[in-house]
């Protein structure tokens, strides 16, 4: 919503994993879309993410590109193995944050520096613990999400890999922070902006939907009036084929409970 409202969601990157590459539909748009994706192993992504990273540079438009530093989601076992890597490295203990992993973010910066003028820390919490998921968008829930946005210009930010990468510690440390605040005040400090909603948005919504609907309804009223028995059983049953499909596509969205053990086999590895 944020990207599209400040009119960049077409043009928005991200850094995602491999694993989504191959997610029929989803993955295939993201290729042609040029994200770039990682194996999430420095030894197999290193020209992947190069090669990736220098074609952005010269992308006609301007571009965000989202860079996810913990490089997994939040769990307790996670934690606690991110919590031991930084106590070895003589680096503060976060609360609410895994460490960061500075590789990526260096290599990012580094490749787009010419490209990018500022990045952009963004700390995200959804009101009431709610858990968003893109099935839970596409039936009609409602999330309310509060962010706060800190520009950095790209020149305030070292070009010495090390330095940018205690810079990033730095960053997170405050990030903590930042969120303590939030879990006891339930808002982030400073004044609040709310960016308008665009026009655009809806004219582009009701075109598509006029498109794409008025012939399919046709096409159903059709089958309806028919009259004919097999031919609307056998639309039915491609309706709900069709909507066990897309359901079974919008699950890739959502995180199981396991989780992934990325950060619990490589947490104890070198950034």
């Amino acid at each position: 919503t944020m990207c599209e409202r400040y009119g960049v969601l077409g043009a928005s990157k991200v850094l995602a994993k491999y694993e989504l590459l191959k997610v029929p539909l989803i993955g295939w748009t993201w290729y042609f879309l040029e994200i770039v994706f990682c194996k999430r192993k420095w030894e197999e992504d290193r020209d992947t993410v190069f090669n990736g990273l220098t074609q952005l540079k010269d992308y006609p438009e301007f571009m965000w590109f989202l860079l996810y530093c913990e490089g997994t989601r939040f769990t307790p076992k996670k934690h606690e193995i991110s919590m031991e890597v930084a106590e070895s490295k003589g680096l503060p203990k976060l609360k609410y944050h895994l460490l960061p992993r500075t590789k990526g973010f260096t290599t990012t910066l580094s490749c787009l520096k010419g490209t990018v003028s500022a990045v952009y820390d963004v700390t995200l919490n959804f009101r009431d613990k709610k858990v968003p998921t893109l099935l839970g968008i596409v039936s009609g829930k409602k999330y309310m999400a509060d962010m706060n946005i800190t520009r950095y210009p790209v020149e305030e930010i070292p070009e010495d890999e090390k330095e940018c990468a205690t810079w990033l510690h730095k960053l997170y440390q405050r990030k903590d922070a930042l969120q303590e605040h939030y879990e006891k005040e339930g808002s982030f400090p400073g004044p609040a902006i709310k960016p308008p909603r665009r026009l655009w948005t809806l004219l582009n919504f009701l075109f598509w939907a006029t498109l794409l609907l008025t012939p399919l309804l046709n096409f159903a009223c059709g089958v309806f009036v028919s009259g004919s028995p097999v031919l609307i059983v056998v639309f039915l049953i491609f309706c709900i084929i069709a909507s066990i499909a897309v359901r079974r596509l919008i699950s890739v969205s959502e995180v199981n409970k396991t989780g992934s053990t990325y950060g619990k086999m490589e947490g104890k590895k070198e950034n």
